[in-house]
């Protein structure tokens, strides 16, 4: 792995404790603007329900990196994690079945 490696598509899905609504609305705010000031690499981020209007019990993001651990340093400063909202995550590949589309979501 050189340094002129490409960056490539990964998904991260994170779950968060149990019971953390509360938690997670204090640290909001703190978490959005981390996510603007990564906008280059966490080009979509969301919060993951299990129906539309209930608590977030985690997220999702698109990421735009080297490799795995790129993503991990990254995450590891984010105010989720940083204050024990996050139980934990899964980072994978993602394999764009249109690379060369960029579209808004």
């Amino acid at each position: 792995m050189g340094s002129t490696e490409k960056n490539v598509l990964y998904v991260v899905r994170f779950t968060d404790k149990s019971n953390s609504a509360a938690l997670r609305k204090e640290l909001l705010a703190a978490h959005i603007a981390w996510l603007d000031e990564n906008k280059e690499m966490i080009l979509v981020p969301g919060s993951l329900r299990p129906d539309h209007g209930a608590d977030a019990v985690g997220g999702m993001w698109i990421v735009e990196a080297k490799d795995k651990k790129t993503i991990e340093v990254l995450l590891q400063s984010d105010p989720f994690w940083v204050k024990g909202l996050r139980q934990g995550y899964e980072i994978l590949y993602w394999s764009k079945a249109f690379p060369e589309r960029r579209v808004p979501v």
